[in-house]
């Protein structure tokens, strides 16, 4: 999976990189996901780092469970079921 990291350089300015991180994806590698997926699973390209506190997001949960974001992006749910899972939060 890849993190977003951000640095501000000693002059003020914002930097943006994509870092690895140490969680794979189960299923599908090498796999980004389209705009229309992102915007359909209620996330934004640019967030920084993901935690758990992202599962409080109010409408999260009813956008992960859509048709659009669940049948089109498996490793966006699959990213969420696993951080839900780690975080003691059953799922129904």
């Amino acid at each position: 999976r890849c993190v977003l990291e951000k640095r501000v350089k000693r002059g003020g300015q914002e930097e943006y990189n994509c870092r690895t991180s140490e969680i794979e994806a189960d299923k599908l590698k090498n796999w980004v996901e389209t705009d229309d997926c992102i915007k359909s699973c209620g996330l934004e390209r640019k967030s920084l780092g993901i935690s758990s506190d992202t599962l409080l997001k109010p409408g999260l949960t009813r956008h992960l469970c859509s048709t659009q974001c669940y049948d089109a992006c498996p490793n966006v749910v699959d990213l969420y079921f696993n951080l839900a899972a780690g975080e003691g939060t059953t799922t129904k």
